[in-house]
């Protein structure tokens, strides 16, 4: 049976190296990559899937919740982390387990035990992993996402975003059939690099828009959708221009 592929995000460095060690002493395992950013591991994952991610939940940027939520189909996650209060969220993201710090190696071994059942329950592991062969596609692409709103997770599905507005660390979800837009502490790169990039366009620093959903565009590229009117700026208004002539 080929080894779970795996990779470490924790932005303490530390706590890296210690999972690093237990990892390279687990022959179920095989170590992609640790990260110290979450925003670089996620990039880093679209190109790359694995099969488990060990991951922090307290990280500047994007925290390992939201960050679960943005995850490959197929990679499973492991929480670690030094409060224990976020256990219960963690088994509502469907994690295959929570490691509260310090962790000792007879816990992480259990883990991973834990997730090595799960891949061998479903065969849904990914080929073995080799740098010289072109990166393994996702062949279902998500639908939906989880946003946190108020202390609660809320699924939507892409199709009925409008757009998005960025608030310096926050970010506001305008979506078909709400009232009021879902506000969430995210930033605007990793929404961008939530959404899929075929339906949703950055048309300045501060909005994303659902394609689909602009009414009129005048001629002072002056997008019309929903109840706004947001203007293309001239650092995104090359590829916006571009997606108007090809339609």
């Amino acid at each position: 049976m080929n080894p779970i592929t795996c990779i470490i995000v924790d932005d303490e460095p530390l706590a890296v190296k210690l999972l690093e060690s237990f990892v390279a002493k687990t022959s179920q395992l095989q170590l992609e990559h640790s990260f110290t950013d979450s925003v670089e591991a996620l990039a880093w994952l679209k190109e790359h899937p694995v099969n488990l991610a060990f991951m922090d939940i307290q990280m500047p940027d994007l925290n390992g919740m939201e960050l679960s939520h943005m995850l490959p189909e197929g990679t499973k996650v492991i929480f670690t982390t030094a409060f224990k209060e976020y256990a219960f969220e963690s088994y509502e993201v469907s994690a295959v387990d929570f490691l509260l710090k310090p962790i000792r190696y007879n816990k992480f071994i259990a883990a991973v035990e834990k997730a090595e059942q799960w891949f061998g329950n479903q065969g849904d592991r990914f080929p073995d992993y080799d740098k010289n062969q072109e990166p393994v596609p996702l062949t279902t692409p998500k639908k939906t996402m989880f946003i946190r709103v108020d202390g609660e997770l809320r699924q939507v599905n892409f199709d009925h975003i409008v757009y998005v507005e960025g608030m310096k660390d926050y970010v506001r979800f305008h979506i078909e059939g709400e009232r009021l837009p879902w506000t969430t502490h995210m930033t605007m790169k990793a929404v961008e690099d939530t959404l899929p990039q075929d339906a949703f366009m950055r048309i300045n620093r501060s909005y994303i828009v659902r394609l689909d959903k602009i009414r009129t565009v005048d001629r002072n590229m002056c997008v019309y959708i929903g109840d706004e009117i947001i203007r293309v700026t001239e650092a995104y208004r090359e590829d916006f221009e571009r997606y108007c002539s090809e339609r």
